[in-house]
């Protein structure tokens, strides 16, 4: 299998340094045909030893708070911007002077910092009230969503240089093209008195199928209308299956269906396998009972529902085997933990001239740093 004929111990995960660039020519090329700026969110990927590679493709990255801005800051180094719920006070000195854009979650955050600011493109985060998907979790315009500005609270006596909104969650332009005209409906008498519009992430513009098209269409089409400056900050696009994650066969046991307990969890480190949930591909399976043996693949926590999914190989699978998961870049290492005092998963780089080279390997003492 893939990735797998090396010394490395498992588990680990393995960036591809090719795929990666394959996403990041896409992004380029949307760059290209309508002007936008695109920036990495890394609230999905934080692996900073790609930052200068990323750099020369995007232009900058967004934080979720102080810690991804301080990360963006010192390894991307250019624009770097920011969005909170909620600002903390006694942070909010560093994050104005290391953040070129601060998007706040409301008028009473603005107010409050504003006189704090330094040269700080201001943005408020606006919430346009229209789904598009049915992920209750991950939908920002769900009912009694604490995330973005609602046209009823909306300030026009602040003055603002940009306006947010994040609605997307692993979605198609069609699904942009919904949000953006559920925004301009309500918010784009706001649109002459600013400079930016942040159509946020959760486009899947990487993903084969999507449609380039219509995403380039409706970012010159804003861009002409208002005379704005737009901005994407897709996470997941600028990693999309680039990443992997390779695990070796503990042991296999017996309860009405073979179980292979696996030296890596889905608790520790995939958490979105329980989270979304979903069911990650292994290469060389297939779902169970479509090829000769079956079976479900697990974690060596003490957690009952430790559990990847249930797959099927046409060998037996034994103690040793390695698998390799697949899509685990991105929501893996800005994830994971060391619950049952696992420890976290190596991180390599698989190069372009196929050369496999260890990034980060951890150990006891990470585990006692998150603990006193």
């Amino acid at each position: 299998m893939l990735y797998t004929d090396n010394d490395l111990q498992t588990p680990f995960y393995i960036i591809d340094e090719s795929l990666v660039k394959k996403n990041l020519e896409i992004l380029k090329y949307v760059k290209d045909e309508t002007g936008c700026k695109i920036l990495l969110a890394q609230k999905a990927f934080s692996m900073f030893s790609m930052y200068p590679l990323l750099a020369k493709y995007l232009d900058g990255t967004t934080a979720s708070g102080l810690f991804e801005a301080k990360l963006g800051h010192g390894y991307f180094k250019k624009e770097n911007h920011i969005f909170s719920p909620a600002y903390q006070s006694h942070e909010f000195d560093e994050v104005a002077s290391i953040c070129s854009h601060i998007v706040f979650n409301s008028f009473a955050q603005l107010k409050k910092f504003r006189h704090r600011l330094k040269n700080n493109s201001v943005g408020v985060r606006v919430n346009p009230e229209a789904s598009t998907q049915g992920k209750a979790i991950y939908d920002p315009c769900s009912e009694g969503s604490r995330l973005g500005v609602t046209i009823d609270n909306f300030d026009c006596s602040e003055p603002i240089d940009g306006i947010h909104f994040h609605t997307l969650c692993e979605q198609n332009s069609d699904a942009l093209a919904v949000t953006l005209k559920a925004v301009e409906g309500k918010f784009s008498k706001y649109f002459k008195n600013i400079k930016w519009l942040n159509f946020g992430g959760g486009h899947h513009i990487t993903r084969e199928g999507y449609d380039l098209g219509l995403l380039i269409s409706e970012i010159r089409r804003v861009k002409e209308k208002y005379n704005v400056e737009v901005i994407l900050e897709p996470g997941e696009a600028v990693v999309l299956n680039a990443g992997f994650l390779v695990s070796s066969v503990l042991d296999i046991v017996r309860n009405g269906i073979d179980i292979a307990i696996l030296d890596t969890s889905a608790a520790c480190h995939m958490p979105d396998v329980l989270e979304v949930p979903y069911r990650p591909i292994v290469i060389g399976s297939a779902g169970q009972g479509v090829k000769k043996y079956s079976f479900r693949l697990g974690g060596p926590t003490c957690l009952a529902g430790d559990i990847i999914g249930d797959y099927s190989f046409d060998e037996k699978i034994v103690p040793g085997d390695k698998l390799v998961f697949c899509d685990m870049a991105l929501y893996t290492m800005v994830k994971n933990n060391t619950f049952n005092g696992m420890n976290l998963p190596s991180i390599a780089v698989l190069s372009e001239n196929r050369e496999i080279n260890l990034v980060k390997s951890f150990g006891y003492d990470d585990f006692k740093s998150r603990l006193s």
